[in-house]
């Protein structure tokens, strides 16, 4: 009896080593166990948790709080990013993620031409003759047109819908799941625009004065002129003259608001606002959460944003 016992109980030790070391499944085998996604900053980390849902565990290599534009991966999420089942980037808009994205090979996924990415900063910039060209790339590299597509939401549903079918390539028995999932999340994107276009519709000023120039898309989008600060890289200083021409403009068109962001200081906002006459108010380009962020996701703050604009801009 005595030996039957310990031989019962190896039995059962080895059952349990078994079972632990076994795992749940191989990746997009069904077998139970998660793809693992990296994600460069948080527009993407969000779509990808929506289209994922319990199928994917998503890592932002961008932490909260961090200016995404800055971001210099270490080893460790080097590492990570190029062992995850999908790298999901933006292209020229984080040049240490371009530099993982050649290592993660096929798992890397650059959503760039779903984006629709046809603003320039040309069309959108008015810091006088040749000022701020140069000091838009210091440091990064954007090329040529404007990368801030999800603050467009029709733009940022193409992206979702993308996101959807690469996860039901690498993941087919999970096919049906990641598009229902796209579909749900995009239905909210559309109702999203479609009350982004309503309230913005009628505004007394259509001149969006803003940090750094984030809302190209934004203000393509729903009617709306964007004269910016800095440029494409929010660390980038305007020159002096860029700066004095700006507080004229607004003085001149008696706009009323000058809108600061949540991830870099707002000092240049409020010297503008002190200098002509205008209000500070806060507009989010939700390149990443913070505690001071208004709303606890992407599709919150957009709406935040919209109250915000609608204010700001004299909508009625």
């Amino acid at each position: 009896m005595k030996i039957n016992r310990i031989v019962l109980s190896v039995s059962a030790a080895v059952l349990a080593l078994t079972g632990c070391g076994s795992g749940s499944g191989d990746s997009g085998s069904g077998g139970g166990e998660r793809l693992s996604v990296a994600t460069s900053f948080y527009p993407l980390q969000h779509a990808a948790q929506q289209v994922g849902g319990d199928h994917v565990d998503v890592t932002n290599l961008t932490k909260p709080g961090a200016e995404p534009h800055d971001l210099e991966l270490t080893p460790k999420q080097t590492l990570d990013a190029t062992k995850a089942d999908a790298l999901v980037y933006l292209k020229d808009f984080q040049p240490s993620v371009d530099d993982a994205s050649k290592e993660a090979g096929d798992a890397a996924f650059d959503v760039s031409p779903f984006a629709r990415l046809d603003l320039e900063p040309a069309q959108h910039e008015d810091e006088g003759e040749g000022e701020g060209e140069g000091g838009d790339h210091e440091g990064h590299d954007h090329g040529s047109v404007d990368p801030h597509f999800w603050l467009d939401p029709t733009r940022y549903a193409d992206v979702v819908d993308a996101i959807a079918d690469r996860f039901a390539e690498i993941d087919p028995d999970h096919a049906a799941d990641y598009r229902a999932n796209a579909k749900a999340f995009t239905a909210e994107l559309d109702t999203l625009d479609r009350d982004l276009e309503q309230g913005l519709s009628t505004c007394r000023s259509e001149d969006l004065v803003t940090g750094h120039s984030a809302f190209g898309y934004f203000a393509d989008r729903y009617g709306f002129h964007q004269e910016s600060v800095s440029g494409l890289s929010p660390d980038s200083e305007p020159s002096p003259s860029a700066l004095a021409d700006l507080i004229k403009h607004v003085k001149d068109e008696k706009i009323g608001t000058v809108y600061a962001e949540t991830l870099v200081p707002a000092d240049v906002a409020k010297t503008i606002a002190r200098d002509s006459g205008a209000k500070v108010a806060v507009l989010d380009p939700i390149e990443g959460l913070t505690d001071e962020s208004a709303g606890s996701d992407y599709v919150e703050i957009m709406r935040s944003n919209l109250a915000t604009v609608r204010k700001g801009q004299g909508c009625s």
